[in-house]
């Protein structure tokens, strides 16, 4: 008798481990019309802290650090489709009048995601640098098909040894901002990152094709878009990518890479700031 109850509490312990696990961790600033930050893939929230300063000032700031990042545990799979359904409960259970979405990178994409689905539940969406579908970029003759969390290259990935994961970073981190004050940084956030996250999570953003789904999309849309190294490249991946949302205002930062916040701090907030406004 008495196993059996050790056995119940145990479960009941474990039932509430899990119930308990977040897909995210949210930093709530500021007071006004709400405004949510989700940062890009592989970074924290921390990524918005200048942005947050100015903004907390006229807006109440939620500010997300996903799963596998930071210092927040990992979730299993999918990753990206939980915290999709985790922040619509967020919004729900806040009771959070229309914020407005404003994400860099991924954050931008979930952001359009977000958007498509529950129309009348956002204000606006700020997209920084962010895709319909980056894997139309990523991958040369891309055809829609959806890849499998187990192929050769994720597979080389979780078996590659810290050094080779933090060398691979420090190259990704070079191109990805011009602001070499800034580099260091985006390398301990990769570098911290959970491994199965970083693999997976990846993949499930390569998976998420929202070309078509962004012409559900009824608020407007701005993106602050990198325009660094080839400007007129970008001007044409962004018309093609938006095509089905021809309302999609973009504003292009001269000499800046993917971190436009970083790059260009005063184009940036200047902007985000007008659009909220």
């Amino acid at each position: 008798m008495k196993t059996k109850i050790l056995l119940a509490a145990i479960s009941f312990l474990f039932a509430l481990q899990l119930q308990a696990q977040q897909s995210f961790k949210v930093n709530v600033t500021g007071k006004g019309e709400p405004v949510l930050l989700f940062p890009g893939f592989g970074c924290t929230g921390e990524v918005w802290a200048e942005t947050v300063s100015r903004l907390s000032k006229i807006n109440e700031c939620h500010t997300f650090t996903f799963a596998g990042f930071g210092n927040v545990p990992a979730i299993d799979t999918p990753w990206l489709s939980t915290i999709k359904d985790d922040i619509i409960k967020y919004v729900k259970n806040k009771k959070l009048n229309k914020p407005v979405l404003l994400g860099h990178s991924l954050g931008g994409t979930l952001s359009l995601w977000l958007a498509s689905l529950e129309k009348d539940m956002f204000k606006k969406v700020i997209a920084v640098d962010a895709l319909p579908a980056t894997a139309a970029l990523m991958i040369p003759g891309y055809d829609g098909k959806k890849l499998d969390y187990n192929n050769p290259q994720s597979k080389s990935m979780l078996q590659m040894t810290d050094s080779a994961f933090a060398a691979m970073n420090t190259q990704s981190a070079s191109y990805m901002s011009l602001n070499k004050y800034k580099h260091q940084t985006l390398i301990n956030w990769m570098n911290m990152s959970d491994r199965k996250t970083y693999v997976y999570g990846y993949i499930d953003m390569l998976n998420l094709d929202l070309r078509y789904n962004i012409a559900n999309i009824k608020v407007p849309v701005t993106i602050l878009a990198a325009t660094f190294p080839n400007k007129p490249m970008a001007e044409k991946t962004y018309a093609d990518q938006y095509k089905n949302l021809p309302a999609t205002k973009v504003l292009y930062a001269e000499n800046a890479a993917h971190f436009v916040m970083y790059d260009q701090p005063e184009w940036f907030i200047n902007n985000v700031v007008k659009e909220l406004q």
